[in-house]
């Protein structure tokens, strides 16, 4: 029987293709890809997640978080790259949540440039599958006066490479800071793609300091000072600005990733607060069509340096 029927399975290419379309869809890096909408740096630009089978998709519901704890590894959706001003994220008002530029009082909105930086100093995105409950006071690090801010989970990625927004990567979690925004409570996640070529010798946050001496300081100055330039106060942290190390951070990405659940088990619905993220997600088997227009000018004035 074995001699009859290995030759009948190398002529069959049917069930290798079929195990080629499986390991496409299963691997979230090749499978998934973008479809855009309207102009960049206008109100009318979206940019969704494509699925292998060609469906829309959620950023924030459908790209698996893939927490590996052995490797201490997650995904990351990037929303903006490094050394850019357009505010990018994913949506949580419109269904799907595809990225669109931030916007306030009916103008997209960017970050200026404080000296010695140009715009975001970090690959900036989301860990997806991840929600900061905004309902509930924070169990995470003795926290308990602060509720989330309503987002999935910030990432910051502080590899050598310029990432593009929608990208899907594995990041290695390295730690994390509290950053308190408006009174919210708003982690920034500390990671490195897994492919740069130093993602290997960066494991915990004293790898950090001695691979990439200053980043901390700079990531922590950068968060406090960044919307000075809008007319608002610095921002505080809790913790006295003090990082958390990759175990307290893994807890609180499982945390983070166990209130996403209750969010799109749809158990959130009747809490008083108003502005519950969209959860609609795929299996509806839509597909939104592109229709990229050329981007719209970036306003002069953002390119002004600011000296804090």
């Amino acid at each position: 029987m074995i001699a009859w029927s290995l030759p009948r399975m190398k002529l069959n290419e049917r069930p290798i293709a079929r195990l080629k379309q499986i390991n496409h869809i299963l691997n979230p890096q090749r499978g998934f890809s973008s479809v855009k909408q309207g102009s960049k740096y206008s109100p009318n630009f979206k940019q969704y997640l494509k699925l292998p089978n060609g469906e829309t998709g959620s950023f924030f519901h459908d790209v698996p978080m893939d927490l590996n704890l052995k490797d201490r590894t997650a995904q990351m959706i990037v929303e903006v790259p490094r050394w850019s001003n357009g505010k990018f994220e994913i949506s949580k008002d419109l269904e799907y949540n595809p990225i669109v530029q931030d916007m306030k009082k009916g103008k997209v909105r960017f970050v200026h440039n404080i000296f010695p930086y140009c715009g975001y100093i970090h690959n900036y995105g989301a860990i997806p599958q991840t929600w900061e409950d905004p309902t509930e006071n924070s169990r995470n690090g003795g926290l308990e006066s602060l509720a989330g801010d309503n987002d999935p989970l910030d990432c910051c990625e502080i590899g050598s490479s310029i990432l593009q927004t929608g990208d899907i990567k594995t990041v290695r979690i390295l730690g994390s800071l509290a950053l308190i925004d408006d009174g919210e409570l708003d982690w920034k996640i500390i990671a490195i793609n897994v492919e740069d070529p130093i993602s290997s010798q960066l494991q915990n946050l004293n790898d950090v300091n001695k691979y990439l001496p200053g980043i901390l300081e700079a990531t922590r100055e950068w968060f406090r000072d960044y919307k000075i330039p809008d007319g608002k106060p610095s921002n505080s942290f809790a913790f006295n600005g003090q990082y958390k190390d990759v175990a307290d951070t893994i807890e609180i990405i499982q945390d983070c990733h166990d209130s996403w659940k209750k969010l799109v088990s749809g158990s959130k619905e009747n809490e008083d607060f108003k502005g519950l993220p969209q959860i609609k997600r795929a299996g509806a088997d839509f597909a939104v069509k592109a229709d990229e227009q050329p981007a719209q000018p970036i306003p002069k004035d953002i390119h002004k340096w600011w000296y804090i």
